[in-house]
């Protein structure tokens, strides 16, 4: 089986999570991205400022900088899981694939189901998926690749092994990728490798990050995930559009986001990519 050629793309998570630390603007993320090796980037909808309503714009600002749009993200205060906010949830999915359909290649990625509300876990699974189909019917309509990506964040749904095989139990997948981030399955998984087999046909393209033992973000290449095998699995999987976004999260980032991800795009290349 052929082999999909790597492509290096940064997420603007990391500078994102500095919260008010974080004074910069969309341009300032494009520029250290840009002049840390990256080919492409995925950008938020917290993070995209003014260029929310100027795809054109930010198409140029790319261009300037030689990026590719890889996916752009967005999640909900909702979490995907109440039903009275579904037709909100759509028409932010709907606002962010006509965003994306500007871009060729482009994918949507749509946040993790999050537990925001009482009531028993299967209903909210049950509403997560209805929320994931039918943006990836919006996509489908309008050319644009959809998929979710879980995390282990506070109140997920989706942490561990059995929440993945019910979630993926419900997600038609010629409608709904998944974007596998490795940290965030190291924090709740017991074997990644498995679980990125078990479901390669799902995947369309890959979240690099790295924890320690205990589950603590650290940077690339210093704590426990095996890249070698990550890239391995996904260069094989058949949805696959060879893009490898990293995204920071560790201290060292918070210290420094652009020095970080400038270090992580070097720790990269000893990975062939």
């Amino acid at each position: 089986m052929s082999k999909t050629k790597l492509k290096v793309g940064c997420q603007t998570f990391t500078w994102e999570m500095l919260g008010k630390a974080w004074t910069g603007g969309p341009d300032d993320l494009l520029k250290a991205i840009a002049d840390g090796g990256y080919a492409g980037i995925e950008i938020t909808d917290t993070m995209i400022g003014d260029y929310a309503g100027k795809p054109a714009d930010f198409a140029t600002a790319l261009a300037e900088r030689g990026l590719t749009l890889v996916s752009f993200a967005f999640g909900s205060k909702s979490g995907f899981t109440l039903k009275e906010q579904i037709g909100a949830d759509l028409e932010s999915a709907k606002r962010w694939i006509d965003f994306a359909a500007g871009f060729p290649g482009a994918l949507v990625s749509m946040g993790s189901a999050t537990v925001v509300s009482e009531g028993p876990r299967d209903g909210k699974f049950a509403i997560a998926a209805e929320v994931y189909n039918k943006a990836g019917e919006l996509g489908r309509k309008a050319g644009v690749q959809v998929a979710v990506h879980p995390s282990s964040h506070h109140n997920t749904l989706l942490f561990d092994r059995a929440d993945y095989d019910t979630i993926f139990a419900l997600l038609d997948p010629d409608l709904v990728g998944w974007v596998p981030d490795t940290g965030h399955i190291l924090r709740g998984h017991k074997d990644m490798a498995d679980t990125l087999r078990t479901y390669r046909d799902r995947i369309r393209y890959i979240h690099l990050k790295d924890v320690d033992v205990n589950g603590t973000w650290a940077m690339l290449g210093k704590g426990v995930c095996d890249t070698h095998d990550v890239i391995e699995i996904a260069s094989t999987a058949p949805r696959f559009n060879g893009w490898l976004v990293l995204e920071e999260e560790s201290d060292t980032a918070a210290a420094d986001a652009a020095g970080a991800v400038k270090t992580n795009r070097q720790t990269m290349r000893s990975y062939g990519a």
